[in-house]
């Protein structure tokens, strides 16, 4: 005799940024009705992103709704289909997508309306409704926590090196990736997979040799080389500098990424801004235009490249790296405090 579908929800909300974190309320609340395109979703596994702790700081800058429940990353079963739903049936492993209306495609302005905890509700509770266009069947490969990491960093990185437009890395390329957070490595995975070569910036000798036990050729500490630009362009082929430059830093590194870049056909994938959007020395337009390279904003991914990703998981057998810290659903604030402290 199968149990009995649940009616509430526990979730985490987000109404106001005032206090930071501890903005965050944990409340319960009834789980609405199932759509004839939804799926009701138990969750087993979520993840937590930079862009969560921006959103409870009040920094984040694409605008928000206030009494969104939070969280983009989850991965859980499906407990029951509407019926017009025949993509998923129960019992199917899913997770979320970022944007939920970015099916495939170019990203616009209105499917940038549709992303998990920003605009609509996310995924930080443990039962919810979904539009089917919004999940997408995980990897057979990975169980639910290692699923959980995918839906945001996962698919920004894999956005940077497989475009929509057919920009893809190709063997023998040089990617140049930024540090050890979530999108650099996922980066590095999939380069190597696609066996191209990487070069990685880090802040210390611990996590260069991390790097190079993942597969990195070369790993340049930023904090012993300031012009690490030009030091990872001098470890190119033929020193032409990187074909793809995977950006999270923004204002701050975006200079150096220029002087890393391939002039002609280079690209620099601008991701994150975890050094502001202002900073010293910031390059001129003159110098966008004299290095040469294609800049691409990047914004997660769409839907059909999750399902592209996903396949490329099982095919390459890629394992997220995950830390070995875990959290219970009721202490998310401490995760939360947990990621402060290591950024």
């Amino acid at each position: 005799m199968s149990s009995p579908l649940p009616t509430t929800a526990r979730q985490w909300v987000l109404y106001e940024t005032d206090n930071g974190i501890d903005s965050l309320k944990l409340e319960t609340a009834p789980i609405p009705s199932l759509g004839q395109f939804d799926v009701l979703v138990r969750f087993h596994a979520l993840s937590l992103n930079y862009r969560d702790i921006v959103l409870s700081s009040g920094n984040y800058p694409r605008g928000r709704k206030f009494g969104c429940v939070q969280g983009s990353d989850g991965a859980g079963e499906v407990l029951r289909v509407g019926d017009g739903v025949h993509e998923f049936k129960v019992g199917e492993r899913v997770a979320t997508t970022f944007f939920r209306s970015h099916l495939s495609g170019r990203f616009t302005a209105a499917k940038g309306q549709s992303d998990l905890g920003g605009h609509v509700d996310g995924a930080f509770r443990d039962y919810g409704v979904f539009p089917a266009q919004g999940l997408v069947k995980i990897p057979y490969s990975l169980n639910y926590r290692e699923a959980a990491t995918l839906p945001c960093a996962a698919l920004t990185a894999w956005s940077c090196l497989f475009s929509d437009a057919d920009e893809h890395v190709q063997p023998g390329d040089t990617v140049l990736t930024q540090g050890t957070g979530g999108v650099s490595l996922f980066a590095l995975q999939f380069a190597i997979a696609a066996r191209a070569n990487v070069i990685a910036t880090t802040s210390s000798s611990e996590k260069a040799a991390m790097l190079k036990t993942m597969g990195a050729k070369d790993v340049i500490n930023y904090r012993e080389i300031e012009e690490w630009g030009v030091k990872a362009r001098q470890l190119s082929p033929d020193q032409m500098g990187a074909d793809i430059i995977v950006d999270i830093g923004g204002a701050a590194t975006v200079g150096q990424c220029l002087k890393a870049g391939k002039p002609g056909n280079g690209q620099i994938c601008l991701v994150g801004h975890r050094t502001g959007g202002t900073a010293q020395g910031l390059p001129t337009t003159w110098d966008v235009r004299q290095a040469a390279l294609k800049v691409r904003s990047i914004f997660v991914g769409s839907r059909q490249q999750f399902e592209d990703m996903n396949k490329a998981i099982d095919a390459w057998k890629i394992k997220p790296v995950i830390d070995a810290k875990t959290f219970k659903f009721e202490d998310l604030k401490e995760a939360y405090r947990y990621l402060v402290s290591d950024e």
